[in-house]
């Protein structure tokens, strides 16, 4: 089964400590590239999280962020700098006596002074736990979505090999005709010149021209290049690299059978084969 690069999805988690919010983008790219955006609290756990999704990733650019909002209100949330609040107001006190008309600074004013109030600590590891959980479950959620992608890739690859056995059929039930074509074209060139050949070069000559264009082998391959990208779909492991491969491989054989066409038709017929391959290696190029 085929798996697409490129996907999307978002999940939140409410802990005992705040909000967690992951969201994974991931877009095609020749090797795993994951990249993170982490909250302080999660930073010493980056090697982990990059871990967690090496394991069920293999291919891709993959964008991850994970935002932390503690809970509002929570007694463990947040702390007063008790020590600084004491040298505010002492020195509060002294600028009253030397500015007795200032106006007195209030409860609010004090609160919003730097330092005073101290976010506490975390507990990183029930976070972190909390965090794994979250990133498995957005994990989950962005494989279904390019596995679906894949299935649709892998119906379109389907329906094009199934179109590149049926021109090549066609070429290899056409082969004979155009070699008895292009032997005949021989024959009357010979007549037009008016000269006598020997019949053993005749036959020689006639069989080299037939050699040329005989596309068997070209097909052959082409045949079997298609039964390799079957047999690589039905594989549960990361393919995109070598479906990419034997699509140059098809590519070449393509262009071998029109360099060696020998009439109009074979000629239309590889020009077809080019733009169904073409179009397979745009599909195969978001396949994981």
């Amino acid at each position: 089964m085929l798996h697409s690069m490129t996907g999307f999805a978002r999940q939140i988690m409410e802990s005992a400590a705040g909000s967690l919010t992951c969201e994974l983008r991931a877009v095609n790219h020749r090797y795993l590239d994951t990249q993170f955006r982490l909250p302080d609290e999660l930073r010493p756990k980056e090697v982990e999280l990059r871990r967690q999704v090496g394991a069920t990733l293999k291919r891709g650019k993959v964008e991850c962020t994970l935002s932390f909002h503690r809970t509002a209100g929570s007694d463990s949330s947040m702390a007063l700098n008790e020590e600084l609040v004491r040298q505010i107001g002492t020195q509060l006190t002294e600028i009253s006596a030397m500015l007795p008309d200032a106006r007195a600074a209030d409860c609010i004013d004090i609160l919003r002074w730097p330092g005073v109030v101290l976010e506490r600590e975390i507990d990183a590891e029930p976070l972190f736990a909390d965090a794994q959980q979250l990133l498995a479950n957005t994990l989950d959620t962005l494989m279904k979505m390019r596995r679906s992608e894949g299935e649709r890739i892998e119906a379109m690859l389907h329906s094009r090999c199934e179109d590149v056995l049926r021109i090549a059929a066609s070429i290899r039930a056409r082969m004979p005709e155009v070699l008895e074509v292009a032997r005949r074209k021989q024959l009357e060139r010979l007549e037009k010149l008016a000269v006598s050949a020997d019949p053993n070069r005749l036959e020689i000559e006639l069989a080299l021209v037939s050699q040329k264009l005989d596309v068997d082998e070209e097909l052959d391959r082409l045949e079997s290049h298609i039964t390799e990208i079957r047999d690589a779909m039905l594989g549960e492991d990361a393919v995109g690299r070598r479906l990419d491969f034997l699509m140059q491989e098809l590519n070449r054989e393509a262009n071998t059978l029109g360099s060696k066409s020998g009439d109009t038709k074979t000629s239309r017929a590889a020009v077809e084969l080019k733009v169904l391959i073409e179009q397979m290696r745009e599909q195969i190029q978001n396949v994981e």
